[in-house]
């Protein structure tokens, strides 16, 4: 039977996340909130022009 207390404590998170961890949390991502900012600053633009 496997011993899942034994084997919790020999658990050690793969490089390859924790590397993919810093990547994601080290680059400003463009997020919906950024993209509907940006429309509205557009649209306004767009207004004042006419």
């Amino acid at each position: 039977m496997i011993n899942f207390e034994e084997e919790l404590k020999n658990f050690k998170p793969s490089l390859e996340v924790e590397e993919a961890e810093q990547a994601i949390y080290n680059h400003e991502l463009t997020d919906m909130t950024d993209i509907l900012r940006e429309m509205v600053l557009e649209m306004k633009q767009q207004e004042q022009g006419q």
